[in-house]
């Protein structure tokens, strides 16, 4: 099984948990799983990361260390986005603006869970469930469609990696 991972794993890394001047083993351990195959992400996430005005070290490093097989075009996935897009519109307990952020076209959301379920990997998220009306998270849709989902440290603890 594949772990794909979403944005906020990298943003969250690079600007509390692990910087890079202070824990270099834990970017080593990313490409070293990517290397290996282990772990991947989308174009969606890429462009998140790495289309911002001014460069930073997270999307230098992005640009730098991932091989070109890291970021996965996801074009491929638009009927698993069209099942969740329908889905979202349907759900009654969230408010419209909070379906249309979600499906925003480059969000990348919905686009690591049409990924998830066309190749069955597992997403690894920050996010936590919370029952909002006013945003949807990753947890509900991958609840709805089966798409399993996990934490950083216990993709590590699956994996049996350490750094």
């Amino acid at each position: 099984m594949k772990y794909l991972l979403d944005s906020n794993i990298f943003i969250q890394a690079h600007r509390m948990h692990y910087p890079f001047d202070v824990v270099p083993g834990f970017w080593n351990k990313l490409v070293d799983l990517s290397n290996r195959g282990i772990i991947v992400s989308i174009d969606k996430v890429k462009k998140e990361l790495c289309d911002i005005s001014t460069p930073d070290t997270l999307s230098n490093w992005c640009m730098d260390d991932f091989n070109g097989d890291f970021f996965i075009d996801t074009s491929s996935c638009i009927d698993k986005y069209s099942e969740i897009a329908l889905w979202v519109h349907s759900h009654p307990n969230y408010i419209q603006n909070a379906k249309d952020e979600f499906l925003i076209t480059d969000l990348a959301d919905p686009w690591l869970i049409a990924y998830a379920m066309k190749n069955n990997c597992t997403i690894v998220t920050h996010e936590i469930s919370s029952n909002s009306i006013k945003r949807v998270k990753i947890p509900e849709p991958c609840n709805h469609f089966g798409v399993p989902y996990t934490t950083l440290i216990q993709m590590f603890r699956n994996l049996g990696e350490s750094f």
